[in-house]
């Protein structure tokens, strides 16, 4: 751990100057209590630097919590092991999983299936009693819970170090979590116009605790971060019911992990009660399991928290991008992704280059700076992979 002035520390091994100049500009916000710490895959990111852990008192920068609120990981340990996928061919299971789960950007359910139906029932009476109508930012809402989304979400099947299979995918809120994020950044924009506050960059906008609109957004983002949770155990059902079927026996699940890196909690820590923002970082308290995937093609892990209170009981949540989109596109080539997924059943495409682990920092550098955050349980190895374009 590094301390790069009174109110950041960083845990990032490989970093740069852009990305702690743009930490050090969140951490001089006057309510940040006690420091803002970055976790070993910081990167640049929209206003606030993805990787970060930010408390603060009295106020919340709806940005720094991100646009995709709740998103996270589940997985599931089974009693399947190496030996039951050996001679099969992985290509049908991957394509049972992508008919199965709605994949891509602006993809989601043609109707609203058996399983979904209790979740979104849940979800309806949890709008209801917080004041509103997710209808209101996304009409189609409830065709979106069970769906995947695009960029760096997947659908995995893995073997741990014990050769048993693990079932991991990646998701959030979809798009009405979107524009639930994206109506009360601008509606903490509109205010700071509106009072006269000088912020050192506009996506810093914050709400003050006490007045309508923070409790607003406080109400519909923990309704947002419960559909991203209630949406990777959707997906996560019909991954089992497909994983169950090709292999022509039942799932029987042995764990199941499901956690948010993108959403706000309140918290104690260092004597004060703080709203604490993980932008891109699990909740990591002694004890607790998590989730950390590495990029495509890479490993990931299953964890258990350590609770370091510098880093207010917190870890990465993934490798953290090196390049952006555009400029993987421009490095890197389909030849080199088919290398780098040797061994690794996916759908071979153009449209996933920017997804290239050469793209993101290596997952065992970052696990490395992570070692007094988290203590690695399982180390996962993909053989089926699933995204959207």
């Amino acid at each position: 751990m590094q301390k790069l002035s009174e109110r950041l520390v960083s845990w990032a091994s490989l970093i740069d100057e852009k990305t702690i100049e743009q930490a050090r500009t969140s951490s001089r916000m006057p309510f940040i209590h006690p420091h803002l710490a970055l976790m070993p895959d910081a990167h640049l990111g929209l206003g606030a630097t993805v990787g970060s852990v930010i408390p603060t008192l009295g106020a919340i920068m709806p940005a720094a919590v991100g646009v995709d609120i709740g998103c996270g990981m589940i997985a599931v340990k089974t009693r399947f092991r190496a030996s039951d996928l050996e001679g099969r061919d992985l290509s049908e299971l991957r394509q049972q999983i992508e008919r199965a789960i709605p994949l891509s950007a602006g993809r989601d359910n043609r109707k609203i299936v058996a399983t979904a139906e209790p979740r979104v029932a849940e979800l309806e009476a949890l709008a209801e009693k917080a004041g509103f109508d997710p209808a209101t930012y996304a009409g189609h809402w409830r065709r979106q819970l069970g769906s995947l989304g695009s960029g760096n979400h997947f659908i995995e099947i893995s073997l741990d170090e014990n050769d048993d299979v693990w079932m991991f995918l990646h998701s959030g809120s979809r798009g009405v979590g979107n524009r639930i994020a994206q109506h009360h950044i601008k509606v903490a924009q509109r205010l700071a116009k509106q009072w006269w506050i000088e912020l050192p960059h506009p996506d810093l906008a914050y709400l003050v605790e006490g007045t309508p609109e923070f409790t607003r957004y406080i109400r519909e983002l923990r309704w947002a971060q419960h559909f991203a949770l209630l949406n990777r155990e959707e997906m996560m059902d019909r991954v089992a019911n497909q994983l169950g079927r090709f292999l022509e026996t039942p799932v029987e699940e042995q764990e199941r992990i499901n956690c948010h890196h993108n959403f706000t909690e309140s918290e104690r820590h260092f004597g004060k009660q703080v709203w604490v923002s993980r932008k891109g970082a699990i909740m990591a308290d002694a004890g607790r399991p998590g989730l950390i995937p590495g990029s495509m093609g890479t490993a990931s892990y299953v964890v258990e928290g350590r609770g370091n209170p510098v880093a207010l009981n917190s870890s990465p949540h993934g490798a953290g991008r090196e390049y952006s989109r555009s400029a993987a596109r421009k490095t890197f080539t389909r030849e080199q992704l088919r290398e780098a997924m040797t061994g690794i059943e996916y759908r071979d495409t153009d449209a996933f280059i920017d997804e290239i682990p050469q793209a993101y920092k290596p997952i065992d550098r970052v696990m490395a700076d992570a070692a007094d955050l988290v203590t690695v349980r399982h180390t996962l190895r993909q053989v089926v992979n699933v995204k959207g374009d």
